[in-house]
């Protein structure tokens, strides 16, 4: 991973998402092989790690008896932080982290959304190079969701925190990550930006409608203007095969407007990452809208 960059990483369940997550943040011993993070080894410079890395698990690990501000103090109490710098420091998180008025109330209290921005508020009240957080916005409602979603862009934007992100959304990884890794089986079977691993299952296709008469003159009109070659008419309807679909959209319209041919409807059709995951690994994972 690049310093300063959000890495996602995909994979269904029993995949050894967090397995790797508990590697890296020396929670778990490698049985073999070896990792670095922030330039210390795992296994010997553990210490130097902890010290450097902020950890936000599935699971929330919460008092729910005590206060959100408690937690906070306590957290930074355990890294060896001053009062002083604990207020700065949770004044500063506070401004980045949705929490609101909660701080004052018992964690009993909150929501299952404000457990989880609590919990990422504590994972960075030393101050961290590096983030992990294992599949965060799991069973939240979609509005909460948007709201971490927020704040880890704002995290990795404003603080310049490097996040290494496990998740089984798709759309998640497609969003946030300026790369993404899948692994299968325990092996990283891909990695890449989510355009660049689209890419690699297909091309863009231009879906181009137009009255049925109208189909062997837009053929015509548009020869030639697919990156690969490929253009297909079925009726009315034409396949335009690209690799840049969005750039390529305007030109198909303004080629069709130059030859006076009517459009009925005009669709871009996308690979996404669960085309990408299907082709490399034969599983499918479910989408925001199935979930």
């Amino acid at each position: 991973m690049e310093r300063g960059e959000i890495y996602g990483f995909l994979g269904p369940n029993g995949a050894g998402k967090t397995t790797v997550i508990r590697i890296l943040s020396t929670l778990l011993a490698p049985t073999s092989g070896k990792a670095q993070v922030a330039g210390f080894d795992v296994a010997r410079q553990p210490y130097e790690v902890r010290l450097r890395i902020g950890l936000a698990l599935q699971e929330a690990a919460l008092d729910d008896k005590q206060t959100g501000i408690e937690i906070l103090r306590l957290q930074g109490r355990l890294y060896g932080l001053r009062r002083s710098e604990i207020k700065t420091r949770i004044a500063a998180i506070t401004s980045l982290v949705d929490i609101g008025d909660a701080l004052g109330r018992r964690v009993g209290t909150y929501s299952g959304g404000m457990k989880r921005r609590l919990d990422l508020a504590a994972a960075l009240v030393h101050n961290p190079e590096v983030l992990f957080l294992d599949e965060p916005t799991t069973g939240l409602d979609p509005v909460s969701r948007m709201r971490v979603w927020d704040e880890i862009r704002r995290l990795n934007r404003d603080l310049g925190v490097t996040i290494f992100l496990t998740t089984q959304y798709l759309e998640e990884a497609d969003t946030l990550a300026d790369r993404v890794g899948i692994i299968d089986h325990g092996r990283l079977v891909a990695e890449g930006t989510p355009a660049e691993l689209k890419r690699q299952v297909g091309s863009d296709v231009i879906v181009v409608q137009v009255a049925e008469s109208d189909g062997p003159p837009a053929e015509q009109a548009l020869r030639g203007l697919s990156s690969n070659g490929s253009l297909e008419r079925r009726g009315g309807e034409l396949l335009v095969a690209t690799e840049d679909g969005p750039s390529m959209v305007s030109r198909v319209a303004v080629t069709l407007s130059e030859a006076s041919i009517p459009v009925n409807e005009l669709t871009l059709r996308t690979s996404t990452l669960d085309d990408v995951f299907l082709e490399l690994t034969g599983n499918r994972i479910r989408s925001e809208k199935e979930k």
